[in-house]
This record gives C-alpha cells, structure tokens and sequence, in this order.
C-alpha cells in the first residue's frame, strides 16, 4: 500500500516495515475528557524517524462493549449514554492499538493506554532540525503573486511551503471566491506540505470582517451582542466552523473578544460583542465553544484588549494606559473567561499596554522612545498569558505587516522579539526568506535557543493533534471534498440561521410614533445615504413599489430636497467607521440634519454600521441600529420598518452626546412595538 511513496509525499520510506499504529488521543499532550455524544479517533503510523501520518484506508475499527459505545470504519465513536467501560480497537492486519473509554455518572474520558510510544509528539521534536522547527513556526500569506489575487497554487508557493517547512498558511478573501475553488487551493497546499500536517487560517470572523465568498454572510459580533443569545452565538460559531472545515480550512482567527468600551475605536466597533466583559465573555466562549465543536481551532483575539484604544493598529502604535487591576476586570475578563474554557489559541495585539510591561525600545522609524508593544512583550506574553493566566495553548502574534510594527522595528527583529516574548506563530512576516534564514541565525548565535523553539513547536502540534489535523497517507478524493463543501458552505439552514441573527439583533433605539409604517397608508419613499445606500433600497424595494433613492454624502440642492420634503417616508442610511466621521460638522451628518430639518415627523434613519451615529443627529423621528452592511441586516431592517419584524435587539453598547459626558441612550437599551 505504500510502495514508491518517499518522504517527499510527507511520508517516510522507513515507514515500509518499520511502522507502528497508534491511536492519537492515546498521545500524553491530548485531554482525556470527551464532550458531546460522538467522537473522532484516528489512526496514526508512526516511524522510527520521527515523523508519523494519519492512515484511514484499509483498517478495521472494533467496539469490545457496544452497550457503551459503537465504533464505525472511519473511527467514529458513538457513546449511547450508558455508564460503563468499553475497549475501541484498531487493526491494520500489520499492528493494532486500542483505548479505553470509560463513561461515570453521564460524563465520558478516555483510559489511555500508557507506553513511551505515544509520546510522538516529543520523538517528532527530537528529529527535527531547526529549519522545521522553525517552519512550524511561520505563517505567511501568499494573498497576492506578482500583482495577482492567488486562487490556485503555483510551482513558486508549492516550492516555498517545502523549502521552508511551513507549519501553516493563512487565506485572504482574494483566496476564497468560489466553493469549488476553495477546496482545490487548499488541497494543493496541504499536498505541498510534508509533514506534520499544515494549519489553514483565515479570519471568518462574521459581519465586516468575512472572508468567504461563496459562504454565509453572518452580521458580525455586535449583532449577536444585541441579541443576548448566547444559544445564537454558539450556533452561528458552529454555522462558520462547518463551512470552513468542509473547506479543509482548519483555523479561525475568531472571535474578537475585545472589549468595545471606547466608542471612537477606529478598527474594533462592531467587531465587538459588547462594552460589557460579561456579555462579551458569554457570547466568546458560546461563539468559540461552537467553533470548535465544527471540528476548528478557534483563536480569541486581539489580547489584551483593543477595544479602549482611539488608534487603528494597522496605521499607528496605539496604547491603553490603564493598571493591570482595571485590564483584569475589563479588557483581559473574556480572555481569562476563554481559557477557562479550553480555547485553543490567542492572537495579540500591536498595543502598548505600559502598566503590564513599562520596557521602552527605540523605534527605527524615528529614533524616539516607544513602549514595547504586547505582540513582542514577555511580560504580557509568557508572564500574563502563560503563568498568571494558566494558558497551555498556542499563541499567534497579530499580522506582523502592519504599521504598529513594520514602523518601529525590522522584519527579522520582530520575529525574533516575538518567538523570544512567548509568540509560537509568527504570521505574515514581512519577508519569508529573510525573516526565516534570520531566525536560523539567531538560533546559531544563540540569540533564540532552541529549547524556546521546542516548546512552541510541541504547542504546535498537539493543537494539529487536537484538531485531527495531520498529513495524511491517503488523501480523499477532491470530487468528493468538493461535493461535502457545496452541501454545507452557504446551506439553507446557515442561510435561516442568518436571517433569524439579523431580525433579532436590530435595536429600535428611537421611535417618536413613526414606526412601524403601514406600506398601504405611505404612496411614496425616499431612501437618502452614500455608502451600502443601494442595498438599504433595494429591502425596502421589495416591500413598497415606490422607493426612491438619492445618492449623497453631502448637503442635498433644492431639486433633491423637494423630493425629500414631497415624500410620506425618508429613511436615511447613516455608516460611519470612525469619530470624525460621525461629527455634526462632517459632511454626512450635515446632510443627515438637513433632511431631518426638511421632513420632521416623518424621518427614519438607520446606523448600518456602528450604532452611534445618532449621537450627530439626535432630532430624528427613529434610529433603527443593524451593525451589520451585510444582505440580511438591510432584509432585517426594512421589515422592522413596515412592521414585519418587531425589533426586540437590545444595544450593547452606550451611546453618548457628543462630547462622551451625557448618555442618550444606556447599555441595555431597546424598544419593542
């Protein structure tokens, strides 16, 4: 079965009578508790070099107590809820294996067997060179080549991921067009992979941050936030994890667990649950607890906490000041609340956070002092996350090409600063060749030691062991792989799911008696904005036959106001991303008020992105916050308008007079009809 197959297929000649099987949650590094009523085993042949592959064909899986647990051909194991003990057995007809599985009082663990043979993970480490190890360790994007989107592989990548030992790749929304495609382009990239296994990240996160597509445009974090539903949550995580595991895409870079507290936050908003850390942690860990029950490993980021920052960390280095008591019971409150629960990586941020680590650097870009920012800090990384946080997982630094860092330090010095800080993913480093022979470099000259290698590579592949990713000796067929993709990606029931997330998330936040409208009693409907405008038309379209648009991001001339003044209904779409683009002096708002000026009484506006926007023009008839330019939050929204949907969303988030002193609408809020 493996004649002619040499380590270039990922598996090793020596395995050719020199193999053992194994049964992977047997290995040391893997928990022994089993959640839910099913669980996956698989079959691993290991070798004496180290090096060890999943094998699914030809093998005969056994139950020695069926009354506790029946096991299919695949390794499926099916607990039937009675207390007891049963034996799973493996065969190849070569070698065999076999796990305990005992079931107390409704609660499942697995009796591992106990032998030095397990421990693959410990062999593979001691086998490797520094070149892989190091490999493990990167993650690069291959978004673009040579100023094209890449949607297949080419010789190029497929030659870096080898050359380099890639222990993962990380997808952009260039990547994943179509369903079909998608499957494709990851399957060449794990066949590129040699060993180990490849992780496959993306950030699908749901709302303003989705990747696929061909998959479910889910509204994004705040929207669950207003919807209080932590059943939501869980299964909107779920939704996501199933889409992007029947991809063979294997790591979400979600959720955002950050803690939205400062409404001029420029890159967090909506990507956030909440201001609140409870809600915020409620919804995280139902979010990621969904996640990976799809089978993905889920990342919560961006620690310690973006959320109370006024700088976008892709542009400048921002700071949040406060004394490690307060970040304990705000910013750093969900993460401890994820760890607890079992989450499987954490991805930091580019911010300084000078009460954690006070250390100064001077920066490149200027020759001035800068605080070190969390990404590259031992103190937050080992010290906070590792020792006071008791976090055994994998932690991956945010994308290293992003201003916060690319302006203050060299490639090869952020990397080697953030493997030496605790980091075990360097992601997107700027420059694949010369940041990987820099940290060989560093290795030699003992700058990194290879112990602080060791451990991120061990963290590495028992999350890979965890997830059942692994390279594999026989690989699915891909007609089959994409038929699994096109049944789930984008399905009626992920599509419903959608659709209910939006109806329940849109908070009416305002309603001087205007809402809901009868579409019979109004002949005439002027929808006025600039931004996702034509998608807030055409859900309001497909109720009413009369609905006219105005395309504006500024004050209206008289013919446009005429048709506002002349109009039953005016409902304005408001989008705003950050402060300055939500003061009554910008040019937007000044338009807003204008029309609101012009058709009292009888004017709705909609915040389609962040829910403040009211905050410039808090004289309108009604303010409907959706949270989302996602298609279903327009649906939602427009039948909020007519009355089909009665709003019960609840705002997750406090909306301020402007000048942040004097609150107009509490946390909390939400009105019904």
């Amino acid at each position: 079965m493996f004649a002619g197959v040499g380590k270039a297929e990922g598996i090793s000649t020596q395995h050719k009578g020199n193999a053992g099987l194994i049964i992977a949650q047997n290995m040391p590094q893997l928990s022994k508790g089993i959640n839910g009523e099913t669980v996956d085993l698989a079959a691993l042949l290991t070798s004496k070099d180290g090096t060890y592959v999943e094998v699914t064909d030809h093998l005969i899986w056994k139950s020695l107590n069926k009354k506790i647990a029946t096991v299919n051909n695949d390794g499926l194991v099916r607990l039937n809820g009675k207390n007891g003990t049963t034996m799973i057995i493996v065969t190849d007809g070569k070698s065999f294996d076999k796990i305990g599985i005992q079931v107390k009082h409704g609660k499942a663990e697995f009796l591992k067997q106990k032998n030095p043979k397990y421990d693959v993970i410990s062999k593979a480490i001691k086998s490797m060179t520094v070149q892989e190890k190091v490999g493990q360790m990167l993650m690069p994007d291959f978004r673009n080549w040579k100023g094209q989107p890449v949607t297949e592989m080419n010789d190029e990548i497929r030659e870096l991921v080898k050359k380099y030992h890639l222990g993962g790749v990380i997808l952009f929304r260039e990547n994943v067009v179509t369903t079909d495609q998608t499957v494709q382009l990851v399957d060449e990239y794990k066949k590129a992979n040699e060993d180990y296994g490849l992780l496959i990240s993306i950030d699908q996160e749901g709302g303003i941050v989705t990747r696929l597509q061909s998959g479910t445009d889910f509204p994004g974090n705040m929207a669950l936030g207003a919807t209080r539903s932590t059943e939501m949550a869980e299964s909107v995580g779920h939704a996501i994890g199933s889409e992007l595991h029947s991809l063979g895409i294997n790591m979400n870079l979600a959720p955002a667990l950050d803690v939205n507290n400062n409404p001029d936050n420029p890159v967090i908003g909506v990507r956030s649950f909440g201001e609140d850390p409870q809600l915020v942690a409620d919804l995280g860990t139902a979010y990621i607890k969904g996640l990976q029950n799809s089978g993905m490993a889920a990342t919560a980021k961006h620690f310690p906490g973006h959320g109370d920052t006024a700088v976008d960390s892709h542009l400048g280095l921002p700071s949040v000041p406060h004394e490690k008591e307060r970040l304990l019971e705000v910013e750093l409150y969900p993460f401890q609340q994820a760890i607890n629960n079992n989450i499987d990586a954490i991805l930091t941020a580019h911010v300084t956070f000078p009460k954690i680590d006070p250390t100064t650097v001077i920066s490149k870009k200027d020759g001035t002092e800068i605080n070190l920012p969390a990404t590259l800090s031992y103190e937050v990384l080992t010290n906070l996350v590792r020792k006071e946080m008791g976090f055994k997982g994998v932690i991956s630094t945010d994308a290293l090409n992003m201003k916060a860092i690319v302006e203050h330090f060299g490639p090869v010095d952020t990397a080697i600063r953030a493997v030496n800080a605790g980091t075990d993913i360097v992601l997107m480093p700027v420059g694949l060749e010369e940041v990987a022979n820099g940290l060989y470099e560093a290795v030699e000259n003992g700058e990194v030691t290879e112990t602080r290698l060791n451990q991120s590579v061990e963290r590495l592949l028992t999350l890979k062991a965890n997830r059942g990713i692994y390279k594999q000796v026989s690989e699915t067929p891909i007609e089959e792989k994409i038929g699994h993709a096109e049944e789930v990606v984008g399905n009626q029931e992920h599509k419903n799911l959608e659709n209910e997330v939006a109806r329940k998330s849109i908070t009416l936040v305002k309603n001087d008696n205007l809402l809901p409208v009868n579409k019979n009693e109004v002949d005439s409907v002027v929808v006025i904005g600039n931004t996702y405008i034509e998608n807030l038309q055409q859900a309001l379209a497909a109720h009413h036959s009369s609905v006219d648009l105005i395309k504006a991001d500024k004050p209206l001339n008289s013919e446009q106001l005429q048709k506002v003044k002349d109009a039953d209904l005016v409902v304005l779409g408001t989008y705003t991303s950050t402060v300055s683009g939500r003061l009554p002096s910008s040019p937007q708002m000044q338009m807003v008020n204008q029309v609101i000026d012009a058709a009292p009484g009888k004017t709705t506006a909609v915040g389609i992105r962040n829910p403040y926007d009211i905050m410039a023009f808090p004289e309108v008839s009604a303010y409907l916050a959706q949270y989302s330019f996602r298609d279903a939050s327009f649906r939602a929204a427009a039948e909020t308008i007519f009355g089909i949907n009665n709003p019960s969303g609840k705002l997750p988030v406090t909306i301020y007079e402007n000048g942040l002193e004097q609150i107009l609408y509490p946390f909390g809020h939400g009105k019904s009809y």
